[in-house]
Formats: structure tokens, sequence, C-alpha cells
């Protein structure tokens, strides 16, 4: 299930990186933080102080998605009981708000508030059963996809959840830029229409998701707090 709802983001994230500001002809993906890092010390020593503020400006959003990434979940371990519903709630939010900013030529805020999307999305869940997760870049998923197979064929022993895991992250993210493209070719920024409604549902289905496993465990806890006083009647 894990490795579903990661490819799942996959596709969400990817669609993300297509929209950028062409007006402004920046031409850089919001969650190219380290690309983005890198353009800086360009710009700075090409004496491009407008260039450079933008990127500044696209960094500082995706660092602080991810503050309030952690604000509402306070975790990076996958855990059903972490109000992922409200994070993605609020990264719907926020994506409404930019594709209103495109629809009015508004675009540089517009991609700030997708790169705060971006790293709300990716500091949702960092490590799923031991496994590291990214969702807005495929360097470190290609890495460890890699040293799995290394392992493997050396004899090591290694896990299949983690390669099922990271291939759907890839694939996903992979066939989510071809989505992305051929929508962005045909709707313009209407194209964002797609991640924001996967995300209200997520969103919505997650509530409901963790609304019933709260009631069910409740309802175990009273079963075993009933079968334990049973026991020690019958002992007495």
């Amino acid at each position: 299930m894990g490795a579903y709802w990661g490819g799942g983001i996959g596709v969400l994230c990817r669609d993300f990186k297509r929209h950028r500001t062409d007006g402004l002809h920046t031409h850089f993906g919001v969650s190219h933080v380290t690309g983005n890092v890198s353009q800086v010390a360009v710009t700075a020593l090409a004496g491009d102080w407008e260039t450079l503020q933008l990127f500044l400006i696209s960094i500082f959003a995706f660092w602080f998605g991810s503050v309030i990434s952690g604000m509402i979940i306070g975790s990076s371990e996958l855990n059903v009981r972490r109000h992922y519903g409200y994070a993605m709630y609020t990264e719907f939010f926020l994506l409404c708000l930019s594709l209103t900013l495109y629809l009015n030529h508004h675009y540089y805020i517009g991609q700030m508030l997708i790169a705060m999307a971006c790293g709300l999305q990716n500091s949702m869940v960092a490590t799923y059963n031991g496994t590291v997760v990214r969702t807005t870049h495929l360097t470190g998923t290609t890495s460890d996809l890699g040293a799995t197979v290394g392992n493997w064929l050396v004899g090591r022993k290694v896990s299949m959840s983690k390669i099922i895991l990271h291939s759907s992250l890839w694939w996903a993210f992979f066939f989510g830029g071809f989505v992305a493209v051929w929508l962005y070719g045909k709707f313009g920024y209407l194209s964002m229409i797609l991640p924001m409604s996967i995300l209200l549902f997520s969103a919505t289905s997650y509530r409901y998701m963790e609304r019933w496993y709260t009631r069910s465990e409740r309802l175990l806890k009273l079963q075993l707090a009933r079968q334990k006083r049973k026991s020690r009647r019958a002992k007495t």
C-alpha cells in the first residue's frame, strides 16, 4: 500500500515540476533545490541580481513548505495516526492559490506557492518501513535502486518491499512527466487541476480511513479489556 501511495505522489510532483514561470523566462524547476542552490553561486558571480533573488526565494519557499509539514505531521516516519489529511488539504489550498495567481498572470508568486507545496509534500513521509522516500526528485531513488541491485548481485539479502517502493516511485515519476507535458500542451496552467483533484481525493479518503482506524483501534482495546476482566473473574 505504501508503495502505491508513494508512486501516486510521484505523479503529482512530476506535474508540479512541469509548471514554471515561463513569462519571466526563468525556466527552472521549483523542486530542484540542489540545482537552484548551485545557480545561486552562478547568478551571484554573474551579477544577475534579479534571477538570484528568484532562486533564493524559491529555495526559501520549498524550505518553508517543509516547516509547515513538520508542524502538521510532527514526524518523518509513516504512521496512520498522523495528520496527513490536513497536510494534503494544505497542499491543495496552496495549489488552488497558485493556479488562481497563474491565471491572473501573477507568475512569480504562483511559482513560489508551488515550491512551497513541493516542500510540504516532500517532507510528509521521509521514511517508510526503514526506507527513505523521496517524491520530488529521482537522484536518491536511483542511487538506492542501484545499491540494492549491487547487494543482490554479490549475494546479499535485499528487501523486496524496498525495491517495489522505489520502483513504484521511479516509474510513477517517469510516466507522470509524459502526462504533465501532454496536459500542459493541451490545457496550459489548467492542467494543475489533475494533481489538485488527486490531492483532494487522497486527503478526503485518508481522513475517512483515519477515523475508521481510530474507531477500530478503540473497539479492539475495549474487547481486550473485556477479555482481561473475564479472565480475572474466571480465576477468582
